[in-house]
C-alpha cells in the first residue's frame, strides 16, 4: 500500500472502488479471482474497510491465504512475542460444528440486543440481560421460519460455507496482560493479538478480498478448544471470514473525533484539531 496521506473527500478511485475493482456483473467479478496484489492508497483503504458478511461462492487458494498471513505477521506486539495462533479451518464437519457453536451464540446476541442492551457488556443490568437471553430460542425459531419461505440465510446460518476461516488464538503465555489483576474486566492483552487480526483484514482488500473479525466462537470456547484441540495455555480471540465480497467497500460513516476525544479530562473540552 502506498503510504501518501491526502484528504478523503473528493478522491478519485481511478477505477477502484474502495479498493475492489468494479466490473459490473458478479460473473465478471468473479472472474478476477487469480489477479495480483493491488496497490491501493492506505489512508483511503483505512477509510473504506469495513466487515464483510457477503461472499461470492469463490475459493480462496492456500497461496493467497498464505500470502495475507505473510503480511500479517508484521503486525506489532508487545515485546515482538507474536503470540497469535491461527487454524485455517477446512474440514467440512468441522465446519458445520464451529457454525453450530457460533450458532447458539449469535441467537443469544441478538436476544439481548432486541432489549436494548449491548450483548455481554461488563456495565450492564445483568438481570434484564438474562431474561433477554432467556429468549434466544425465539430468535433461533425466526431463523429456521425464515430459511424455510427460501430466504437468503446470513453469516452465521451459512458459516460453514464461507469461502475462509480463520480461526485466530492467543498464546496466554507469550501476552503481558497489565490488567491481569485488577477487579475489572481485562483488556490489555488484546493489545497484542487483534493488530494481527486488523492486518489480516487491510492485507485482504489488496488481494480484491473482505471479512469480518467475530468473537462470537469465545462463547463456546472450551467446546471450541475441544473441537480443535486446542490446548489451556491458548485462548480463543476470534474468527476471522474471508472472501469476496458480494458488494464493493465504501465510505465508511463513524462518529467525529471531537465526539470522542477531549482535551485533559474525561469528556473535557472536545479535541477538534484547531
Amino acid at each position: 500500500m502506498r503510504s501518501r496521506r491526502r484528504s478523503w473527500e473528493g478522491t478519485p478511485h481511478s477505477g477502484v472502488s474502495g479498493g475492489f475493482v468494479s466490473r459490473g456483473p458478479l460473473e465478471q467479478r468473479s472472474a478476477t479471482r487469480y489477479r495480483a496484489p493491488m496497490d491501493l492508497d492506505l489512508i483511503e483503504t483505512l477509510r473504506s474497510t469495513g466487515a464483510v458478511r457477503e461472499f461470492l461462492p469463490d475459493a480462496i487458494e492456500d497461496g493467497v491465504l498464505h500470502r495475507l498471513l505473510d503480511t500479517a505477521r508484521f503486525a506489532p506486539s508487545g515485546g515482538n512475542r507474536q503470540g497469535w495462533r491461527v487454524i485455517v479451518v477446512k474440514d467440512p464437519v468441522q465446519r458445520r460444528s464451529l457454525r453450530d457453536l457460533y450458532l447458539t451464540g449469535w441467537y443469544e446476541y441478538l436476544a439481548i440486543a432486541s432489549a436494548g442492551l449491548v450483548p455481554w457488556a461488563p456495565f450492564t443490568d445483568r438481570a434484564a440481560e438474562a431474561e433477554a437471553q432467556g429468549r434466544a430460542h425465539e430468535f433461533a425459531e425466526a431463523a429456521q421460519s425464515h430459511a424455510a419461505t427460501g430466504a437468503t440465510p446470513g453469516l452465521a446460518e451459512t458459516l460453514d460455507t464461507a469461502p475462509a476461516l480463520l480461526l485466530l488464538l492467543a498464546d496466554l503465555r507469550a501476552v503481558a496482560a497489565v490488567d491481569r489483576d485488577h477487579d475489572r474486566y481485562t483488556l490489555a492483552g488484546g493489545a497484542s493479538i487483534y493488530p494481527f487480526a486488523w492486518n489480516l483484514l487491510l492485507a485482504a482488500r489488496a488481494e480484491g478480498l473482505g471479512g469480518v473479525i467475530t468473537t462470537m466462537p469465545v462463547r463456546r470456547e472450551d467446546d471450541v478448544r475441544r473441537l480443535f484441540s486446542i490446548p489451556e495455555t491458548c485462548a480463543v480471540a476470534a474468527l476471522i471470514v474471508l472472501g469476496r465480497p458480494v458488494a464493493a467497500a465504501r465510505r465508511l460513516r463513524r462518529q467525529p473525533v471531537d465526539e470522542f476525544t477531549w482535551v485533559d479530562r474525561y469528556e473535557g473540552t472536545p479535541f477538534d484539531g484547531a
